[in-house]
């Protein structure tokens, strides 16, 4: 076979003002500087006009008459191949810069190891070399034991030459930790390293207190990542207070500052506010250890930075429950070295633009809306004294604290002089909750994505109307009909979506005539963080304040929401984690079917986890309605409470409780026969039947007891009888969950009559096997009355019909008061 090539010389000596392309027959067609221009200015609009669009062009431009529309649309197709090559050529520059400089992180750490095995086998030989001297002189009578205690140098804090020592002391063990072997690091789980992700991350797997490392490569100058870095309320969500004491220069141009900084964080309790002065001193439990930023400039543009936090939060003197999250180098990691690292990534990536946002909002506004919203929620979940807090009606008892804030410098806007005249000030109801087996990031995305399941927009609507100079309404006030759905406009995120900002439109329609044409949407400014499975050790959150249609920079935010903190870490990632796309769906989730058998690799990650769920919300209030807006707070407070129990239920793995216990897990056996019990024991009982009889099959018994309208509830034979299962409504009633729901004793519910007529009667109900209450009132675990018509109880048998398994309840027609 013959090949013929064809070979275009070209002179190098003609006019600069000429440009030379390939048309489709292979040959040279050249284009003055006037004509490319011309091209480039119509490319620059259309990068790929119509056959149309290109002989218009020929028309309209007279420099361009000589060339025939085929050869124009090769010129596109080959500026459009030149486009796509150079920016391809530009990211693959870009990822193999980072690979460069990962792979140098990865030479530092192999070092490291290296380091850290020549030093272990070095203390094994020393360790070897001292158990044969001790058992070599065991015998040897005269051998005396001498300790020693190294003498440190006296410092003194107060003038520079002390400082200037304790400062080359903490440089030279944080440069140990950072790049050497003081501590004994590992990778963090679900953090692997690679050119797209944040960095190269670990955790100290034994040293004293909790410790986090973070490598990564930046594209800032080390003197503005290490400006950025300072600023540490910028990115520190908990960092309340900066002040820099003292500074004074050091040798090689550097400076020592002292620097005092406040980083406070909360848990509530029924003991109400914050500290006072006096007692200011239990709440500082923390040692700050040799930590800091090492930022090197990099070959090639950019900067390495290593960050190590190390601290001592003396775990030992916080609740034993919320222990874990004080021993925890993960959460560390997660709270503050993973944040900073980000933090300047995507300060790097807005200075470079490659970030670009919706409705055309500068970056830094955006991250000062976030920053705010963060804030905000932070201050009301602390609610500490010098902030303007104060416990209204507090007796240590409440599930809900009601907090005010009537300083007069309070402010909800960025801008001091916009602050909003309220007479009264701003109310807030918070609340705190275990929860057991519910994956946070699973709960807070379903917060998120059905709104309508928790929420009364009609207080929204109040919200947002007393942000409004002088508006102080009830929800009802101004008649509006929401329709229950909720539109999500994205503002931004950050660089690896663990953070986002959105509008959340809230659609409204007046029911009043005159206002029929008059728009009653409500918006909320939100964040939403967390919602990663894999992400160990992670906080989740939902933060979001009505704002102003027009969305204006200093608009006055009053943040409310949910914030989960998981107290448990993950199992490794051997283990099978959730999968991400968890149906959320409440009426699915619910569905009990057959019991399924699981292997140890098939049990979720979450089973036997713990979280901590913390609620806060705020309402603007008047001084003349201060009384009854708290009464509103506290109530919605607790019907959201109960409504993210349900949803709690519903998406935890093992279905409707993972903490009932295999007995009463759905679909499971036990389960079943407790349901046929039930059914059986009324039907012999009281001659009627509980289900319908088309409702009896074996496979649905469960599931239509689970969905029966009135409430059952089935209680213990003890001394202190507590209840053991409850059906759907009877949660509802009691405004409780199937796991606190064994915390609950029958007397607990009844009032003082509904307490007689159950002693009355209690002998008849266990000789005739069941016995019929009058209408009556409960109490819900909330504090509610709750009116029922009949309630009637029966002994639940066994299969042999004389052994007495429990007692159960039939609440008929309840209903709150």
């Amino acid at each position: 076979m013959a090949m013929a090539v064809a070979q275009h010389r070209v002179s190098t000596s003609g006019s600069s003002s000429i440009n030379k392309h390939l048309d489709a027959s292979g040959k040279y067609v050249r284009y003055t500087a006037e004509q490319v221009e011309a091209l480039e200015r119509v490319y620059a609009e259309c990068p790929k006009p119509s056959s149309l669009r290109r002989q218009q062009l020929i028309r309209e431009c007279p420099i361009l008459s000589n060339i025939e529309p085929k050869q124009i649309k090769v010129w596109f197709q080959n500026r459009r191949c030149r486009e796509k090559q150079r920016k391809e050529s530009s990211r693959l520059q870009t990822v193999n810069r980072k690979l460069s400089a990962m792979n140098k992180l990865l030479m530092e750490e192999n070092d490291r190891l290296q380091k850290q095995v020549s030093q272990l086998v070095c203390e094994n030989g020393y360790m070897r070399q001292q158990l044969h001297t001790v058992n070599a002189s065991a015998t040897d009578a005269s051998c005396d034991s001498v300790v020693t205690t190294p003498q440190h140098s006296l410092r003194d804090p107060t003038n520079p030459a002390g400082l200037l020592s304790i400062a080359e002391e903490t440089l030279a063990e944080f440069l140990s930790k950072a790049t050497g072997t003081a501590v004994d690091w590992v990778q963090m789980p679900g953090m692997k390293p690679g050119p797209d992700s944040v960095g190269i991350i670990a955790i100290s797997q034994s040293c004293s207190g909790v410790a986090a490392r973070a490598c990564g490569l930046v594209s800032l100058e080390p003197t503005k990542i290490a400006e950025i870095l300072k600023d540490r309320p910028s990115w520190l969500r908990d960092c309340r207070n900066l002040e820099v004491f003292t500074m004074f220069p050091a040798g090689s141009g550097g400076t020592i500052e002292l620097v005092y900084t406040q980083v406070c964080e909360r848990s509530l309790s029924g003991s109400g506010a914050g500290p006072s002065t006096a007692a200011a001193a239990q709440f500082v439990r923390a040692e700050v250890l040799p930590s800091g930023y090492l930022i090197r400039p990099c070959e090639g543009g950019g900067s390495i930075i290593h960050i190590v936090d190390h601290l001592n939060l003396e775990a030992w003197s916080v609740p034993e429950v919320l222990r874990p999250l004080y021993e925890s180098s993960k959460v560390i990691a997660q709270k503050m070295t993973i944040a900073a690292l980000r933090y300047v990534k995507q300060i790097a990536q807005e200075t470079s633009g490659e970030v670009v946002y919706s409705m055309g909002r500068q970056p830094a506004v955006l991250r000062t809306f976030s920053q705010r919203l963060s804030r905000g929620f932070n201050d009301a979940i602390n609610g500490f004294n010098d902030d303007g807090w104060s416990i209204m009606n507090c007796d240590g008892n409440e599930d809900v604290i009601i907090a005010i804030n009537s300083s007069k410098s309070f402010s909800c806007t960025s801008n001091p002089n916009n602050a909003l005249p309220f007479v009264g000030g701003v109310l807030c109801a918070k609340a705190s909750m275990l929860l057991q087996n519910v994956p946070p990031a699973v709960l807070v995305r379903f917060l998120r994505e059905h709104r309508s399941e928790w929420a009364d927009f009609n207080v929204d609507a109040y919200t947002a109307a007393s942000l409004k100079a002088g508006t102080y309404a009830y929800p009802g006030m101004r008649p509006t009909r929401f329709t229950g759905s909720q539109i999500i406009m994205p503002l931004g995120h950050t660089i690896e979506h663990e953070e986002i900002l959105e509008v959340i439109r809230l659609e409204g329609h007046s029911l009043v005539q005159e206002d029929a044409f008059v728009s009653r949407d409500i918006h909320l400014l939100q964040i939403c963080s967390g919602i990663d499975e894999n992400a160990v050790g992670a906080c989740s959150e939902l933060v979001f304040a009505p704002i102003d249609e027009m969305f204006p920079d200093d608009a006055p935010l009053i943040p409310s929401g949910f914030r989960i903190i998981p107290l448990e870490s993950k199992p490794s990632d051997t283990q099978d984690s959730l999968t991400t796309n968890r149906t959320l769906d409440l009426t699915s989730s619910l569905e009990v079917g057959p019991a399924t058998n699981h292997s140890s690799g098939d049990v979720p990650s979450s089973q036997n986890s713990r979280s901590v769920l913390t609620i806060a919300f705020q309402f603007p209030f008047d001084s003349s309605l201060q009384d009854n807006v708290a009464t509103m707070a506290r109530q919605y407070v607790r019907s959201v409470i109960s409504s993210v129990q349900r949803v709690a239920m519903a998406i935890s793995p093992s279905g409707l409780s993972a903490d009932v216990g295999p007995k009463l897990s759905p679909g499971s056996p036990e389960a079943l026969t407790l349901a046929q019990w039930i059914c059986q024991s009324y039907s012999y009982h009281i001659g009627a039947e509980l289900l319908r009889s088309e409702s009896l099959g074996s496979d649905s018994i469960l599931k239509n007891l689970w969905q029966h309208q009135d409430a059952i509830l089935c209680c213990s034979l003890k001394s202190l009888p507590v209840f053991i299962f409850a059906n759907q409504a009877g949660l509802d009633m009691l405004e409780t969950t199937l796991v606190s729901l064994q915390d609950i004793t029958l007397d607990k519910i009844f009032d003082e009559p509904g307490r007689k007529a159950l002693c009355s009667d209690f002998a008849k109900l266990m000789q005739q096997g069941y016995a019929y209450f009058p209408a009556g009132i409960c109490m819900s675990t909330m504090g509610r009355h709750v009116s029922y018509e009949q309630a009637v109880a029966w002994k639940v048998l066994e299969a042999d019909e004389s052994t007495v398994h429990c007692l159960a309840f039939s609440f008929v027609n309840w209903s709150f008061v």
